[in-house]
């Protein structure tokens, strides 16, 4: 059978179908949490979040980052099948947030898990809508899966 052109040459499409189910899963399961933590960040003092995407293989992740995460950050499963978790750490800075996935990569690693991928964002301001910081993180998470850098940390920071 022939493939359909535009599902060879598919350059300037951004995600696939499973990644947009993937962001849509994302917006969904993220952006409530996000709302209350950017009216914490407007009505106190406004300090840095960072929001951390991981997934893991062979390994009981939700464990690991339950163990791990601080009493004020907020984990948030996404997809049970995937082993996929977000963390919302709130308080934390560029320099935290990266030692603090780190730590998590070394500790899932240790634990024996696989196909381990991080994707990170610091937030500073409540400017960025949340659905941008959401979308932003999607992406890096699904280059990490797409070009296979597996046990690293993309991290990127919004001004």
């Amino acid at each position: 059978m022939q493939r359909r052109r535009n599902e060879s040459e598919q350059k300037n499409i951004k995600f696939t179908g499973s990644e947009i189910t993937l962001a849509a899963k994302l917006l969904d399961k993220l952006s409530s949490s996000l709302e209350i933590v950017y009216y914490c960040m407007e009505h106190g003092e406004k300090s840095a979040v960072v929001v951390i995407l991981m997934s893991a293989k062979e390994i009981d992740l939700q464990e690991v980052l339950t163990k791990e995460k601080r009493e004020t950050d907020i984990l948030i499963e996404i997809d049970h099948d995937e082993s996929m978790f977000a963390l919302i750490c709130q308080d934390t800075h560029i320099d935290g947030g990266y030692h603090f996935a780190e730590r998590l990569l070394e500790n899932t690693k240790e634990a024996k898990g696989n196909q381990i991928y991080c994707s990170a964002i610091e937030v500073r301001t409540t400017r960025d809508d949340i659905r941008y910081i959401i979308l932003n993180l999607t992406e890096m998470y699904v280059k990490s899966k797409r070009e296979a850098i597996s046990g690293k940390i993309l991290f990127k920071t919004l001004n």
